[in-house]
């Protein structure tokens, strides 16, 4: 009859192990759950990355979801955008001012934008037939100008930009630009 208590108290005290330890488990899943879905990344592409706006308007929202409110609206379609978290089907994207906020997945794109050195006022920067300091100038950019890229190969990328302002209409220039000279493209990044 001893033995029977003593089995019976053994049983007990291991269901009493299995349910702390299940207790634990639980517990450790519930806190580290949110943890891991404030650093969801459902696209598997890299964090930060640059894109840019698809269409316009593009409403900016200060929160992952349309019950949160507008933070501002990008007028403008190819806005380039660093893309910095991803939630479900929203990414939240940092400007060129460092202002951050939220917008859907389906109103950005993977064509590569950038500014030309727009933290400079008033510099002009070198628009060069190659990619090479000595190459001749096509144009000269201004800084803020927005511009397309097409490649780049860690220190030089191609660019085409547009002089929407004259007056017999847009003219499209394209060459070279130093990497380190725009915003939207990483140091040393290769884009093909």
């Amino acid at each position: 009859m001893i033995a029977i208590v003593r089995q019976k108290r053994r049983t007990f005290h291991l269901t009493i192990a299995c349910l702390l330890t299940c207790l634990m488990a639980v517990t450790m899943l519930v806190f580290t759950v949110p943890v891991s879905i404030a650093q969801d990344n459902p696209s598997g592409l890299a964090l930060p990355r640059f894109a840019s706006t698809r269409s316009s308007p593009v409403n900016v929202r200060v929160g992952p979801g349309t019950q949160y409110d507008v933070a501002w609206i990008y007028v403008k379609a190819g806005i380039p955008v660093e893309i910095i978290q991803e939630f479900d089907t929203w990414r939240r994207i940092r400007d060129v001012d460092g202002e951050d906020g939220w917008v859907h997945q389906n109103l950005l794109v993977g064509d590569r934008r950038g500014y030309v050195a727009p933290w400079a006022v008033d510099t002009q920067v070198p628009l060069r037939s190659g990619p090479d300091a000595s190459a001749t100038t096509r144009a000269v950019l201004t800084s803020g100008m927005r511009v397309q890229v097409s490649e780049c190969d860690g220190t030089w990328c191609a660019v085409r930009a547009s002089n929407s302002g004259a007056s017999s209409g847009p003219t499209t220039y394209s060459g070279y630009v130093e990497q380190d000279e725009l915003w939207g493209v990483y140091q040393s990044e290769v884009i093909e």
